[in-house]
């Protein structure tokens, strides 16, 4: 009988228990986010402390601090290594109780990071890692991707030039993840538009010296040399592939992967007439405009945003409106990007448009030309608007995912 009376009690207390359990974890306002990218070496002006920046004025905007939640931002530095990068990732989750790491530039960082946060059910809102894994074969349901990936890039610039009569690619890749991701599918692209691959090498990450592998994409004669690289590796390549003549010589120089920083860094002199393709350009319209304006001013270095920083800005703008729709923190990684991909997505750099199954946000993308010095009419000013991408063209069709979250 005593028994029976104190086994009743205890489960009493616990259902008691239990019940104010539950409003008490709908009510867990406080989130941490951690901001993981290259701060100090060949991508960090492309992100870096900018992404940080960025972060922290979306945290701002969203309005949530004023309604009582508690939002901390963390960075780390991964050093483009995959392994530096998933230590920092798992300190921050076990330790730090980091509820999203964000940016994450460098394919191979991206894709580790990705593997442990599926893991620990937590989330990574990419934005700076372009392979198209991340929303194909290597998705997961903890993981999205905002600003841009591979296949946009390809079928961008690869197919518009080869259109345009660039039908021979010879190929100078950076030899990890993201350089093989984009090369694939510029190929691919490139023959789907009737033109071939007759070349290409593999170079390191944070290559110096170009010399050798700029001299066999010029002897190769190929009509186009596509640089599958990206940040300082692309603005050496271009520095010299014009003291070697290249494009003086009839050859193109295709950057497949370039930011506005990288732009500024070359000079109009140097990067006039590259042709690429970007999501976001911070003269689109007056949005644009008016939060570019906004990010400059606290801008470590009094820069204009990147594509991959204002794709930030707006996914962590989304991923706050889950945390509000859902009423609080549920530190539930797969409940909360179910939630985002559930709600509209809708902010002033890129305007509304659905993020779909694989976590892949669909937008439009643009392709644009460096203009010519003459043609700017000040600091920054450096595209023109060659041809808009439409949102269903820059991302690869559902029905032709490796997705294992798509049902077909």
């Amino acid at each position: 009988m005593t028994t029976t009376l104190a086994q009743r009690t205890a489960a009493l207390l616990a259902c008691t228990a239990f019940g104010l359990a539950t409003p008490a974890l709908a009510q867990d306002k406080t989130v941490k986010i951690g901001v993981l990218n290259d701060m100090s070496s060949l991508y960090a002006d492309i992100g870096g402390p900018n992404s940080v920046v960025a972060v922290k004025m979306a945290v701002e905007d969203s309005g949530l601090k004023a309604k009582g939640w508690t939002i901390e931002v963390l960075s780390g530095d991964h050093q483009n290594k995959p392994d530096v990068g998933v230590n920092i990732a798992r300190q921050w989750i076990d330790a730090d109780k980091v509820d999203a790491i964000a940016d994450t530039p460098s394919s191979g960082v991206a894709l580790a990071v990705n593997n442990l946060v599926k893991d620990k059910n937590s989330v990574l809102l990419n934005s700076g890692a372009a392979t198209a894994d991340l929303t194909g074969k290597a998705c997961t349901p903890n993981t999205v991707s905002f600003s841009y990936d591979t296949y946009m890039l390809a079928n961008g610039t690869g197919k518009a030039l080869t259109k345009a009569g660039g039908d021979s690619w010879f190929f100078l890749t950076v030899d990890y993840a993201f350089g093989h991701a984009l090369e694939r599918d510029t190929t691919s692209a490139v023959a789907a538009t009737g033109g071939k691959m007759v070349g290409g090498v593999k170079h390191p990450l944070n290559t110096s010296d170009f010399s050798s592998f700029l001299l066999q994409a010029q002897s190769s004669k190929a009509k186009v040399i596509g640089l599958a690289n990206a940040g300082g590796d692309t603005t050496n390549s271009i520095k010299q592939a014009a003291e070697f003549g290249i494009v003086s010589g009839g050859q193109k120089l295709a950057p497949l992967l370039m930011f506005i920083n990288d732009v500024h860094a070359l000079g109009l002199k140097t990067a006039q007439g590259l042709t690429f393709t970007e999501s976001f350009y911070w003269d689109l319209n007056d949005k644009t405009r008016e939060w570019s304006k906004r990010f400059q001013k606290v801008s470590p270095k009094g820069s204009m945003p990147s594509m991959t920083v204002a794709g930030l800005y707006a996914e962590i703008l989304h991923y706050l409106k889950a945390m509000e729709a859902l009423g609080g923190n549920p530190h539930d990684g797969a409940k909360v990007v179910a939630k985002m991909k559930e709600i509209p997505t809708d902010d002033p750099l890129f305007g509304k448009g659905p993020l779909r199954a694989d976590g892949r946000r669909i937008i439009p993308a643009y392709l644009f030309e460096v203009k010519k010095p003459e043609e700017s009419k000040g600091p920054w000013d450096y595209y023109k608007l060659v041809a808009t991408i439409a949102p269903e063209d820059a991302a690869k069709p559902l029905e032709a995912s490796d997705c294992p979250l798509v049902k077909k």
